[in-house]
């Protein structure tokens, strides 16, 4: 049976097997295959098909198949498809894929040209590479995590998006295309060992940066991105909603003093002992109106302040329904494809459950 594949996007003709994995390795697949990929998703029998809530989103776009690793001929079967694929996914902890008769040197052997691409969150090697562990242990050591939430109080967890996702998901997903280019000019695949601790503390590098010069303290809200000042924080209105504020240069500072109408000169921006009365001022200000009439008095300026809004609310905001940021599909709210291409637009492919047979016969 020769099935053909309608993919569009810059990576349109890339192979890609995927391993069953959780954390960053969907994500990353999800954004790989909205670039164009084609992408075979290898899961366990029974397991191969919409199965956790989020994969109605994050399996998007993959035909997906079931083998049983540990089973020889089935094995085998999942090695024909890597031999025909540009690149590999999997996350599973250090020695298990080789244990399975498919690590990088049983991969190369068959396919010297893969971009063999390991997602973990303490990476191959190190004194914590075979611990369990997740996004909030990897962020804890690369000082991200110390570095956010209220003075005095423990570390607020900032959902998964540091460690599993910005420090994993992205990075994977940038070294998997960069082994590729780098495959098509040399000839010879490589291992991609992408771990969450160092994605992340290379998401840190602006404030390792500010932290040399003494321009950042390791109390939290003492510093200019971590609330600790009156322009850089959320206030909440009179109806419980929060607004965002982001006024960091001063002509920004200046248009939100306007539009709070409070007298620029009582506030000085870096009058740092007058800070608490500011801080006091603009909630005041912020209680006095609800957060969708704040929103709509700050629209189209240059205060840097927007509402906070719930996942609920945010496919409705008039910018992201303007920019088709969200859209509905098969019943789902959806996050649509990122970034865009002018001449090879993204898309969300379909997705397919197929048998070995269908799925090799795709690659031919």
């Amino acid at each position: 049976m020769k099935l053909s594949t309608t993919k569009t996007g810059p990576l349109a003709g890339c192979r890609i097997v995927e391993f069953d994995a959780i954390g960053p390795v969907p994500l990353a697949g999800m954004i790989l295959s909205d670039l164009g990929a084609d992408i075979v998703r290898i899961g366990r029998p029974g397991k191969a098909g919409v199965d956790a809530p989020g994969d109605k989103i994050l399996l998007r776009g993959r035909n997906k198949i079931a083998l049983d690793l540990k089973d020889p001929e089935q094995r085998d079967q999942a090695m024909a498809l890597v031999s025909k694929a540009d690149a590999l996914l999997e996350g599973t902890r250090p020695g298990v894929m080789e244990r399975l008769g498919l690590g990088p040197e049983d991969c190369f052997a068959h396919n010297p040209k893969l971009a063999y691409g390991r997602m973990t969150g303490w990476g191959q090697e190190g004194p914590l590479s075979q611990s369990a562990g997740h996004d909030l242990d990897y962020i804890a050591i690369t000082g991200a995590l110390g570095a956010m939430g209220r003075k005095g109080e423990p570390p607020s967890p900032p959902l998964n998006l540091v460690g599993d996702y910005g420090g994993g998901t992205m990075f994977l997903a940038l070294g998997i295309v960069s082994a590729i280019l780098s495959a098509r000019t040399t000839g010879k695949g490589q291992v991609v060992d992408a771990a969450m601790t160092d994605g992340a503390a290379v998401l840190m590098s602006m404030f390792y940066a500010f932290h040399d010069v003494g321009m950042w303290k390791a109390e939290r809200e003492a510093n200019l991105l971590d609330g600790g000042t009156p322009f850089y924080r959320c206030y909440e209105t009179a109806d419980g909603g929060y607004m965002a504020v982001g006024a960091l240069e001063p002509q920004f500072f200046a248009v939100l003093l306007e539009k709070l109408e409070i007298d620029a000169a009582d506030f000085p921006q870096y009058d740092r002992a007058r800070w608490g009365d500011m801080v006091t001022a603009f909630e005041t200000r912020f209680a006095s109106r609800t957060r969708d009439e704040w929103a709509a008095h700050f629209e189209g300026s240059d205060a840097c302040v927007a509402p906070v809004l719930s996942i609920a609310e945010a496919p409705a905001h008039p910018h992201n329904v303007a920019r088709q940021t969200f859209a509905e599909r098969d019943g789902t709210m959806h996050p649509m494809p990122a970034p865009r291409f002018s001449g090879t637009p993204a898309a969300i492919g379909n997705s397919s459950d197929l048998d070995i047979e269908e799925a090799l016969a795709l690659w031919e």
